[in-house]
């Protein structure tokens, strides 16, 4: 599927009344998860407690 396949799935399934905030959010998501799978790909992969370590990390010290 190309990129603009993709952003016309995403619209088509939005309802009529959404707002570009929403179709701005939902673009983000659609492209960090490409993003995350190009990067599987290309073997840049992380193990479950590594990310779990790291997430920990960042939620005790109060980081956003």
């Amino acid at each position: 599927m190309t990129t603009k396949q993709a952003v016309i799935e995403l619209l088509d399934k939005l309802p009529e009344d959404c707002t570009l905030d929403e179709i701005q959010y939902r673009l983000y998501v659609l492209q960090t998860v490409e993003r995350g799978r190009q990067e599987f790909a290309q073997g840049k992969k992380l193990r479950h407690e590594d990310v779990m370590r790291e997430l920990r990390k960042k939620w005790q010290s109060g980081a956003k």
